[in-house]
């Protein structure tokens, strides 16, 4: 029976490490008979022959459910006899009559050995682990591991050792020579400890009340300050001075808010995935696909079970060396390590050579559970490139790679070579389309179809409507979209590496809205200021640099010769001298020297040198017969006389600086040039 229960609305939403309680809540039930379900103790999924869950395995339908509604792990239809009799279990196996959908979020639970800890808490940085105990993070790393020893004395209880010193093995074999063997056995559970469980001993005597109070103390003596609230600590250690003493007040007074022990880092109690989020596939005959996961739990339940096969063989009567009995135990912390956070390390699949994801996996990352699934969704027909200059499209093109155009358009393809019976199948279609070699009539029909369609631009933040565009694609090579420069106020784009979004418009509808109402040709005037929106910033930006460029070496010869491996002196030509800037504009319009070519021109001889510095020493100097010195620098000519009387000055500059310098000479002598309007070519 299904009750619909009143909605609730939650003003947040908190999460945090759940109790042992809360785990077996989740995870087990309790059967008419009395007998608790939900531990996992086989290791095992399916059975070889059959192909179905083996009991308590990690598949077992007694723990998460039937595997097709209303049906038991007997293979009999159980609803008649659950809706006349009110049947909720099957007396045979156990299996409750339900729908199959419980297996998408039923819990199962591994009953470890021996405790292990959390990896996010034992790796992660900053340590809250290690800040928490007042260790280092190697100590703390070493102690879960099972290569240090730990003196871990009784409160208010005279003690053999000294307090939280740390031993090796070595020196603990060494221990027995001293204290003797049945003194040490005796000692050891009392005063030392190992390995997950020493570090909940630890955790156990924590006070989170005291741990703050003292950190408090420590701080305000480091720092000499007076008395203040608690909370007054925690904003400092969230306002950048971390501390770690402001770290473990932040971290107390959160622990002590919200009722959590710290003890719960370290768990015995393994929860175990719904069986629907870590499917196992039937393809054919005896093959399957299984998820990472499930041979991942299988590590763990192996490990477990040997652990507890040395543990009662201990209980038996015979005992198992120490170095033994820790290698299992690291091996079972290693096991779980693996399962929730160091998946994708160095331990590859035995079959494919694969590495296998962990739970952290999963859910981190841009393919993880909440970037994928929750936060955002991959929208079908759409996809994300660099976007580069096109000087070449017309304002409404944009310029899609090929290899784009064939993923947006594939089904429309596939639909056009069936018809011309280029191929069979979908299937052979998709073939053909994933060959790398694409013949001639591939790219034709591509083309065909690209200029039938027009595709919407989006950039992110889209802040306002003109963030999103239509445009009508144009193939090209490469694997980046071109973009017209005018368009980049729009988007709010430049060409540093910034990246566009495309998609492709799939109903007639939607593509003549784009047509008719988002083409960036009439897109012209913003909507928010009634200003023109389309103007030249980037080509004004990027014409200017490329006009006042200085060339190099090469590029002043005029050509550069890839073929040449040195630059040779003798032939660069010499610089053509010029009186004044009519005559090098003359020069450029009868062709004798390029944009970039490099000139000396004659200025006024009492204009100040600007770039010229007063230390620089020049670079060559002429002497005539007459005494007139003529001083080379960098990029300067002075001609003066022996009395040091200057009446000639040269400028080293380049054809490219001499036109914008004679319009901006132009503008600020009539200034309603700029009110003239200038032929542009069509660009719409």
């Amino acid at each position: 029976m299904i009750q619909h229960k009143e909605s609730r609305r939650y003003e947040h939403l908190q999460i945090g490490l759940a109790s042992p309680n809360a785990v077996k809540a989740w995870c087990e039930r309790m059967l008419p008979d009395g007998q608790a379900v939900g531990q996992v103790t086989e290791p095992h999924t399916l059975h070889y022959t059959t192909h179905k869950p083996i009991k308590d395995g990690l598949f077992c339908e007694r723990i998460f459910g039937p595997l097709r509604d209303w049906q038991c792990a007997c293979g009999v239809d159980r609803r008649k006899e659950q809706r006349e009799k009110g049947l909720q279990f099957c007396e045979k196996c156990g299996v409750e009559i339900t729908r199959s959908k419980v297996r998408r979020y039923r819990m199962g639970y591994i009953q470890l050995v021996v405790p292990v800890i959390h990896t996010w808490y034992l790796k992660g940085v900053p340590n809250l682990l290690a800040n928490l105990l007042g260790l280092r993070l190697k100590q703390v790393k070493q102690l879960a591991y099972y290569e240090r020893f730990m003196v871990i004395t009784c409160a208010n209880k005279p003690s053999l050792l000294p307090a939280r010193e740390f031993f090796s093995p070595f020196s603990f074999l060494r221990m027995f020579d001293f204290f003797g063997a049945r003194l040490m056995r005796k000692l050891r559970p009392r005063e030392m400890g190992v390995g997950a469980e020493a570090i909940a001993r630890l955790l156990d005597r924590l006070d989170m009340r005291e741990v703050k109070h003292m950190a408090l103390d420590e701080w305000r003596i480091a720092h000499r300050w007076i008395p203040f609230d608690p909370q007054e600590a925690a904003q400092l250690a969230q306002k950048g001075q971390n501390t770690l003493l402001t770290r473990r007040i932040n971290m107390a007074h959160n622990f002590h808010n919200s009722h959590i022990k710290p003890i719960w880092m370290v768990f015995s109690m393994l929860p175990v995935l719904p069986p629907d989020l870590r499917p196992m596939i039937h393809l054919d005959a005896d093959r399957f696909v299984a998820s990472d996961l499930n041979e991942l739990y299988r590590q763990v339940l192996y490990r477990n079970r040997m652990v507890s096969e040395h543990s009662r063989d201990a209980i038996d009567g015979k005992p198992m060396p120490g170095v033994v009995f820790h290698g299992a135990q690291r091996l079972l912390q290693d096991a779980v390590d693996v399962l929730l956070k160091d998946g994708i390390k160095k331990r590859p699949y035995p079959l494919n050579q694969k590495p296998l994801r962990s739970l952290s996996n999963l859910l981190e990352g841009k393919t993880g559970r909440f970037r994928q699934n929750l936060l955002g969704k991959r929208v079908d027909y759409s996809g994300r490139s660099v976007i580069v200059v096109g000087p070449n499209l017309r304002m409404h093109h944009c310029g899609l790679p090929i290899e784009m155009a064939l993923e947006l358009f594939q089904p429309f393809l596939i639909q056009r070579m069936l018809q011309l019976r280029l191929a069979q199948s979908i299937a052979g279609a998709k073939k053909r389309l994933q060959q790398k070699e694409r013949p001639i009539w591939l790219i034709e029909l591509l083309t065909q179809l690209v200029q039938q369609r027009l595709v919407l631009l989006n950039r992110a933040p889209t802040l306002h409507r003109l963030g999103v565009q239509a445009f009508q694609p144009i193939l090209v090579k490469g694997r980046a979209i071109q973009l017209h420069p005018l368009v980049c106020t729009a988007f709010n784009a430049d060409f540093d590496g910034d990246q566009m979004a495309v998609h492709l418009p799939l109903s007639h509808q939607a593509q003549a809205e784009a047509r008719l109402l988002m083409l960036s040709s009439t897109n012209l005037i913003s909507p928010a200021t009634g200003e023109a929106i389309a103007v030249p910033s980037q080509d004004m930006i990027l014409g200017l640099y490329a006009l006042t460029s200085q060339p190099s070496p090469y590029h002043a010869r005029g050509r550069f010769d890839p073929r040449r491996s040195q630059w040779q002196a003798e032939s660069t030509p010499p610089i053509p001298r010029f009186s004044c800037c009519g005559d090098v504009l003359r020069a450029y319009a009868q062709g004798a020297v390029r944009i970039h070519s490099l000139v000396w021109l004659q200025i006024d001889p009492a204009s100040t040198v600007l770039t010229l510095r007063a230390d620089e020493a020049p670079l060559e100097i002429q002497c005539d017969p007459d005494g007139t010195l003529l001083n080379t620098y960098s990029s300067w000519q002075i001609k003066q006389s022996s009395k040091e009387v200057v009446y000639g000055k040269h400028v080293l500059t380049t054809t490219g600086r001499v036109v914008f310098n004679a319009r901006i000479q132009e503008v600020v002598q009539n200034p309603a040039v700029l009110y003239s309007v200038p032929s542009y070519p069509a660009l719409v």
